[in-house]
């Protein structure tokens, strides 16, 4: 059995290609020239993609998927038979089959695919070597001089912010990430440079399988209760991360980061802090953010960045932090960053109709969605008259919303209104514990304007009768809440059109 990721040019198979992780790591082995093929519930302009650049798409996951690999894997076990010379003494199930090993496929599966599903079981039955995602990751890592890029929180911006600044510096990165991004149309990029930018999940514990040139770490919170069960499990995780870094970077403005995980080169947005990288003459806007930055006491020079908020000035430091780890002049840095627009998903911009503006974020956790409200007060406060902030939120997995219930309620201050759809499983099964009715009666114990609208579609129908001009709506989670942007869209033009 194969123990170990083969690049020789061994086919890959993955099941739920169109995964945002799963379909990063596809695109790069198709760059690569490597037979990829894969199967997923439902198209997309992911999948789309893959198969523009050569990947076989099944739109299921079913063991037939496997069929053509088991023909071939049977075509060479005659071939093997009818060339072995003494074909009538050994028995069928002993014999070695030179070419039959070959010819399967290297299984590759997230940790959302369990024993239950059918392909899976295929594969186990034809005797397919099969890896968990992060195996293929940490194969890539170990084949380039990498960066990874882990934390609880805004590991996608961050990892986006370093792509985009090699790619603006020449080093021509290759790029695995967890969100698209206009500079490369995805979430992946294949380069020809010595460097792999990744970002690095926590989520399932695989993190320590991975030995980057560079880790960062931005934080360390519990945000998996589905896998662990303290804040202590998630710090060894990170421990162990760290340990099998050659170079460490980490935010100490997290307590955990600052005194459980120590990182050779450290940033913070507190210059009185300590830290390797640290700013000072902040400003933050409606239309971005600029500080003066600090490195080991030195002033390095003026930063601006497109991004709002402290968390993203932090993501930016970091990236800072990184480019002078690789010998990048400072004006070489400052520009790059002052030109990155963002990740799709993160406060991203969708549109605007009858003075409504449409804002998408993947924020699912207390911490980020404090932290993206806080930008979309932002730049709610300086529009002229000031806008009302709509927050529509889905909570994501029954296990995180009842683990974190009261610092969610606590989340929503810089929200006018609050509008609360039921609970997104992400397939997780329902403990009867929590339901969205429950999430709402105590969100409006701490909020004046709460509305609980179980439905996409009540959602819909609320915002239209709710939105007026001038307000900024922004809809959080990692869901399919997002899905109903256009419409909502569409709507408010149909409303505009009519009053002009």
């Amino acid at each position: 059995m194969l123990t170990s990721v083969d690049f020789s040019g061994r086919p890959f198979h993955f099941i739920g290609i169109g995964g945002i992780g799963m379909s990063a790591l596809a695109y790069v082995l198709l760059e690569r020239k490597l037979p990829v093929s894969g199967s997923d519930l439902r198209l997309s302009h992911i999948t789309e993609r893959l198969k523009t650049l050569g990947a076989h798409i099944f739109l299921s996951q079913d063991a037939s998927n496997l069929e053509h690999f088991s023909r071939v894997r049977a075509e060479a076990e005659v071939m093997a038979i009818a060339s072995s010379a003494v074909a009538t003494v050994t028995p069928i199930a002993n014999r070695r089959l030179t070419g039959a090993s070959t010819v399967l496929p290297q299984i590759i599966c997230s940790t959302a695919i369990n024993e239950s599903n059918a392909e899976y079981q295929a594969a186990l039955e034809l005797g397919c070597p099969i890896f968990h995602r992060s195996d293929l990751l940490a194969a890539l890592i170990k084949d380039y001089r990498s960066i990874a890029i882990a934390g609880t929180h805004g590991k996608t911006t961050t990892s986006s912010l370093i792509s985009y600044l090699l790619l603006e510096a020449d080093l021509d990165p290759t790029v695995i990430v967890g969100g698209e991004v206009k500079a490369w149309q995805g979430n992946a990029r294949f380069g020809q440079g010595d460097y792999l930018v990744a970002e690095a999940d926590e989520s399932d514990g695989s993190l320590v399988k991975f030995e980057p040139y560079v880790g960062i770490i931005t934080n360390a919170e519990l945000d998996h209760p589905d896998h662990y069960s303290s804040l202590d499990e998630v710090v060894e995780i990170f421990q162990t991360f760290a340990s099998r870094c050659n170079v460490t970077i980490g935010c100490i403005d997290c307590e955990t980061v600052r005194d459980r995980i120590t990182p050779h080169i450290s940033y913070s947005l507190n210059p009185d802090s300590g830290a390797d990288y640290t700013v000072d003459q902040i400003r933050y806007g409606g239309d971005g953010t600029t500080a003066r930055v600090l490195e080991r006491g030195q002033v390095l020079g003026q930063l601006n960045i497109q991004l709002l908020g402290h968390h993203n000035l932090s993501n930016a430091i970091a990236a800072v932090a990184v480019g002078r780890l690789l010998g990048l002049e400072f004006p070489v840095i400052a520009r790059a960053l002052a030109s990155f627009e963002g990740a799709r998903r993160r406060f991203e911009h969708r549109g605007a109709a009858n003075n409504i503006l449409f804002i998408d974020d993947y924020a699912h956790h207390p911490s980020e969605i404090r932290a993206t409200l806080s930008s979309a007060r932002l730049q709610a406060a300086e529009s002229s008259p000031k806008r009302r902030v709509v927050a529509v939120f889905q909570p994501h997995r029954y296990s995180r919303t009842a683990t974190f219930l009261a610092e969610f309620a606590e989340s929503f201050r810089d929200a006018d209104v609050v509008v609360l759809s039921d609970i997104y499983s992400a397939g997780e099964p329902d403990s009867g514990q929590i339901n969205g009715q429950q999430v709402a009666d105590l969100f409006a114990t701490r909020h004046s304007r709460v509305h609980y609208q179980p439905t996409l579609p009540a959602i819909s129908n609320f915002l239209a009768a709710t939105l007026a001009p001038g307000d900024l709506v922004i809809f959080l989670g990692a869901g399919n809440l997002n899905q109903l942007i256009p419409d909502a869209i569409s709507t408010q033009q149909v409303a505009e059109k009519a009053a002009s």
